[in-house]
């Protein structure tokens, strides 16, 4: 009797064992789950990074929150999944779920900045998708490889939207190097990813193991499966086997086609096309600067660097071999027929020494750089005291921190008031101590800022003079120079008393350079140009006889070409300019 029903029990558990040895791979999709995964990198990306992009400020409203219902039950999200026309099947567990519930709270913001930064971006996508005949729902891995961002760079190394590491790069043909990254060239990057995952398609024959492999490596997968035993061949059922990053890979995918598919079910209003934006190419063969194109052009530099951020530098070294320029439509042409007028306009400020001979004097080239228009005004004023070989003394404050006042006028926001300002948000609420992030009509804010003093404004004094003077008046002549314009002629209005007939300190400097004082006296004084929309540092520099970089030393700018609406430039003198050019000579 007991080896009867013992026998039973054996015959229920061999009954039961294999049961479970058969489950269905998709029991085992959906019952899945796992406290370890380790979300993206992209999730870190903070909006306010993506909406400096020039697209998004310029081309597009991005989606904004409607509000309502945030997220919805597992039925759901599993249905809606199951229904997407993709190749790739989208199967639901309490992991994609996850990721698709992280997508549509803390992160709704940059689903919304992602959304406009694909209405440009997916297009390329698609195109160079269809062309390897590859899924187009592999337009949403740059969301989770680089939240869309061009200039994405990982803690590995990895760059670019699509993120390939430099010798993945180097062996799908992209050039990496200190002037140029293809891996951040939007249509370049796009192509080779899409051989590159048709050929982790051709490996394995399986979608979801050819993207776990663009994750962490083929061989990362290849041990897996090995690990996992004979017979399996799906994501799902090596899971276990896999690097804690990769296992999130696949479900962060599914994600991110659900909520960029159905984001307007959850409150997120779809972009809205201010300007279509269409580009063309060119090839360049010169080597060319961005500043160049710029002025010549009429073109904002940041928009020629959103359209090519392969350019590391704003530099195309054309003359090693050719690259592609990528323009807006109508501007291609006008390159074509300008080319000679760019590459000439300002040469001298960015060519490089193709020669020097040890020991020789005249080797100077126009220094490069951020901070070679200032180090152009500081030359300028040594060579002034090189015959006496006077020292310059002067104050080392460049940028000064100043609090202004900003009264909130109706729908302004403080996203809106602090791109205004160029300042984040998130500080304009810590100085103003705003728990909440919203400003109603009528408020005032405190802004800090800062500003910068021009290399213009910095007083000369040589050597021989300062031997004459106080230690005391020292100091008040070099917070004098580190203050606002306005309180330095209000101050100097307030103390002035006539001068002395003779001074001992003056008879000295009378006989040094009785010739060089006259001509300060009757220099020139620059002018003050108010900013409006659509002005460039090339056209004010045509409109005025004078220089982009004249321009730039003269407010202290660096290389910058960047212009707003409303703030007032200084423009220097023909006679400062012409003077300029001869010295960088």
């Amino acid at each position: 009797m007991k080896k009867s029903i013992l026998a039973t029990l054996f015959a229920v558990g061999l009954s039961s064992l294999s049961t479970l040895s058969a489950r269905s791979i998709l029991d085992i999709k959906q019952s899945i789950t796992d406290d370890n995964i380790i979300a993206p990198e992209s999730f870190e990306t903070q909006t306010r990074q993506l909406e400096e992009n020039f697209y998004i400020k310029n081309y597009v409203v991005p989606g904004v929150d409607l509000g309502g219902e945030q997220t919805a039950t597992p039925q759901e999200y599993e249905q809606r999944l199951k229904v997407l026309p993709t190749v790739i099947e989208m199967p639901y567990n309490s992991i994609v779920g996850n990721f698709i519930n992280m997508y549509l709270t803390k992160k709704r913001g940059l689903v919304a900045d992602m959304l406009a930064l694909h209405s440009y971006y997916g297009p390329i996508f698609v195109e160079e998708l269809i062309k390897e005949g590859m899924p187009t729902e592999l337009q949403y891995l740059p969301v989770i490889e680089s939240a869309i961002n061009p200039n994405a760079i990982s803690r590995a190394g990895a760059a670019g939207l699509w993120q390939f590491m430099p010798a993945t790069a180097k062996g799908l043909g992209m050039e990496v190097n200190s002037l140029v990254d293809e891996r951040r060239d939007v249509r370049l990057s796009s192509r080779n990813a899409a051989r590159y995952l048709k050929q982790l398609y051709e490996i394995y024959n399986d979608w979801s193991l050819a993207i776990a492999a663009y994750n962490c490596g083929p061989g990362n997968v290849n041990k897996a499966l090995r690990r996992a035993g004979e017979g399996k061949k799906d994501f799902w059922e090596i899971y276990d086997y896999l690097l804690p990053e990769t296992r999130g890979y696949v479900p962060v995918f599914i994600a991110a086609n659900y909520v960029m598919n159905y984001y307007g079910k959850h409150g997120i209003s779809p972009t809205i096309i201010k300007r279509h934006l269409t580009t063309d190419t060119v090839v360049v063969n010169k080597y060319v600067h961005f500043n160049q194109i710029a002025a010549v052009l009429n073109i904002p530099v940041e928009e020629i660097r959103m359209l090519n951020p392969q350019y590391l530098k704003d530099v195309i070294p054309g003359d090693y071999r050719p690259y592609t320029l990528t323009l807006p439509t109508q501007q291609c042409l006008s390159y074509v027929m300008s080319e000679k007028r760019i590459l000439e306009y300002d040469s001298e400020l960015y060519a490089r020494r193709s020669h020097v001979e040890p020991g020789t004097e005249d080797v100077a080239v126009a220094p490069s750089g951020d901070n070679g228009a200032a180090n152009l005004t500081q030359a300028s004023r040594q060579s002034l005291n090189s015959e006496v070989n006077n020292e310059i003394a002067q104050a080392q404050m460049t940028e000064r921190m100043t609090v202004k006042t900003h009264t909130v006028t109706r729908g302004e926001s403080i996203r809106d008031i602090a791109r205004q300002y160029g300042v984040s948000a998130t500080d304009i609420k810590r100085w103003n101590q705003l728990r909440r992030g919203k400003v109603k009509e009528g408020d005032v804010l405190k802004i800090e800022v800062f500003e910068r003093v021009s290399p213009e404004n910095v007083k000369v004094v040589a050597a021989s003079e300062l031997a004459q003077v106080s230690p005391q008046e020292l100091r008040e002549a070099v917070a004098d120079q580190t203050a606002p314009a306005a309180e330095r002629s209000t101050a100097k209005a307030a103390t002035e008393e006539p001068a002395p007939k003779s001074t001992k300190a003056a008879a000295p400097k009378a006989k040094q350079t009785p010739a060089k004082a006259a001509p300060k006296a009757a220099a020139a004084k620059p002018t003050v140009h108010k900013i409006k929309n659509g002005d460039t540092l090339g056209a004010l520099a045509r409109r005025y006889g004078t220089t982009v970089a004249a321009i730039q030393a003269a407010n202290g700018m660096g290389k910058s070409t960047s212009l707003r609406a409303g703030k007032t430039l200084k423009i220097p003198p023909k006679q400062a300019a012409k003077k300029s050019t001869r010295r960088r000579r």
